[in-house]
């Protein structure tokens, strides 16, 4: 049963859960669709691809004949002359000019006023991801679009379906735009609909709605994660959590500071107390239609960093490094997201997913570096630096997933490190586990799903790293010679697992991005949510 947090409403709900456009499927080909000249659609967009061995310039892909020669116009000679080579994420707008007079007659006079030659690459799905986000950029502030993309004849059915979903995929998360408080002007909206031409409602029609599901995953993600600190803190997080859970008819309970400091988590009661809002631990559940944990039903737990604003507690960042912090709860976003995506595309297992939610302010009564914690279970750790508070709150909350919840899977999602950052850049998680085979499939995972993870090895020799003269554990390495900084990380949180099957997604690089790129937005991407919906998927 839902409990609600002690929080006052925001005018930013409103906007938390947004739907992306719609992507619907016709069976048309384009020469012979009725869109074309029934003055509700704003653009056409048609493939290119790279020329291949033999060729000259880009060639054509389906529907791009038939466009050609519907609007009378040598889309070849267009692509030469602005230089599109086909590669994926390619986009050229032609804007048509409307006849002057009534006595003029153009060819396209009764068509929609743009087309749209758009890369495809190889036709792979990354590419037509690529491309899907280059149409959902190129066309923004538009109408309904239609388009051939990734449509092929003689395609099998599963090969359609997977193209179909790609294509959604990239054209909705590249649509998404930020919540804004702004008062004035605001961005262009992405297109209202995107209408795939050339394709049946079978298979194709699922992987579509597949897509969406995932693509609202991550817009839910990334507008959590956007959401600022000044609206944002644990108990505006736990009340959307609360709001969205109970919406989808699934199971959520919400802790204060009371039922944390009665159940004894003290790490999450440490990283939260210089700050003015209280911590909360959150759990949502989804449980498929089969009722349980029946026979292949896995329970599958997802535990996800949750600070909401971290300053580095009395180990204070600099300025510079405090801006991107409101997005320090991604891991927390990306686990509801993947909770509420599991139970929308009707995951056959049961997935909870732990929130631990703290703001890491300073104060007089902030945790400070020498001092001992006990967290969940006992286990009694040394601080060494406050800035390294992610793992802290994520041992209270696996530690507790193993004891109470019975897990068969417990993966946990986090910020957590620079070190990641540095050693894999900005396109790969750093991915650890103790079991080969969720490993294997997590980054199989990644790869299909676009969200690419590295498998980076849990080094027992650096495991001297979170040894301590004084408490149980030490939570950062004392030895700064072994290096290896997201290693050591996940060696501590190793520790609160117990036997169970245990990954670790360490996304403080792919959380956030500097700039547009394919279909990652500038600023929180939401990554993880697709990556883990796509494991949830395939898991058997």
């Amino acid at each position: 049963m839902a409990r609600t947090a002690d929080s006052r409403p925001r005018s930013a709900d409103a906007v938390i859960g947004r739907t992306p456009p719609a992507v619907v499927l016709d069976g048309a080909a384009l020469a012979g669709s009725p869109l074309l000249t029934d003055g509700t659609v704003d653009a056409v967009a048609v493939p290119v691809a790279p020329a291949g061995p033999g060729d000259e310039g880009v060639q054509p892909r389906p529907g791009s004949a038939q466009a050609a020669a519907r609007y009378g116009v040598d889309l070849a000679e267009i692509a030469e002359r602005v230089h599109l080579t086909g590669a994926a994420g390619e986009a050229y707008v032609l804007q048509l000019p409307r006849p002057v007079g009534s006595a003029v007659v153009l060819p396209w006079s009764d068509l929609p006023p743009r087309l749209v030659l758009v890369g495809v690459g190889d036709g792979t799905p990354g590419d037509l991801r690529r491309a899907g986000a280059a149409l959902a950029r190129a066309t923004r502030g538009l109408g309904r679009v239609v388009t051939t993309l990734g449509a092929h004849r003689g395609q099998s059915a599963s090969d359609q379906a997977t193209a179909a979903r790609a294509l959604t995929e990239g054209f909705l998360l590249a649509a998404y735009t930020p919540p804004t408080a702004a008062t004035k002007s605001s961005p262009e909206t992405p297109p209202a609909e995107l209408v795939l031409l050339e394709r049946d409602g079978g298979r194709a029609g699922a992987a579509v709605e597949a897509g969406r599901v995932a693509a609202q995953a991550t817009w839910l993600a990334r507008d959590l994660a956007t959401t600022p600190s000044s609206t944002k803190n644990p108990a505006w997080m736990a009340d959307q959590a609360v709001r969205l859970a109970t919406a989808a008819g699934l199971d959520v309970d919400v802790r204060g500071p009371r039922e944390l400091e009665a159940g004894g988590f003290g790490g999450i009661l440490a990283v939260g107390a210089g700050s003015a809002s209280p911590p909360r631990l959150v759990t949502v559940t989804y449980t498929p239609s089969t009722g349980g944990r029946g026979a292949g039903v896995r329970h599958v737990v997802l535990v996800g960093k949750g600070i909401t604003y971290d300053t580095g507690g009395l180990s204070i960042k600099p300025r510079e490094a405090m801006v991107p912090m409101k997005t320090d709860m991604t891991g927390a976003a990306v686990a509801l997201a993947t909770v509420l995506g599991a139970a929308q595309a009707g995951v056959g297992h049961q997935v909870t997913a732990v929130l631990p939610l703290a703001e890491n302010h300073f104060g007089g009564a902030s945790y400070r570096p020498g001092d001992v914690l006990r967290l969940f279970g006992g286990t009694t750790v040394e601080i060494a630096n406050t800035d390294a508070e992610g793992r802290l709150v994520l041992a209270d909350a696996l530690a507790w997933a193993d004891a109470t919840l019975d897990p068969d899977v417990v993966i946990d999602v986090a910020t957590l490190t620079g070190a990641a950052t540095l050693g894999l850049g900005k396109q790969h998680a750093a991915l650890y586990g103790t079991d080969d085979d969720l490993v294997a499939a997590l980054a199989d995972a990644g790869e299909r799903s676009g969200e690419l993870a590295w498998h980076m090895p849990l080094v027992d020799e650096y495991e001297e790293a979170v040894r301590s003269d004084v408490a149980d554990l030490r939570h950062v390495p004392s030895d700064k010679h072994i290096g290896g900084g997201s290693i050591t990380a996940a060696l501590f949180l190793r520790h609160f697992v117990g036997q169970r099957r245990w990954a670790h997604l360490d996304i403080a690089g792919p959380a956030r991005a500097t700039a547009d790129r394919h279909e990652v937005t500038e600023g929180a991407t939401g990554f993880g949510a697709r990556l883990l919906l796509q494991y949830l998927t395939d898991l058997t």
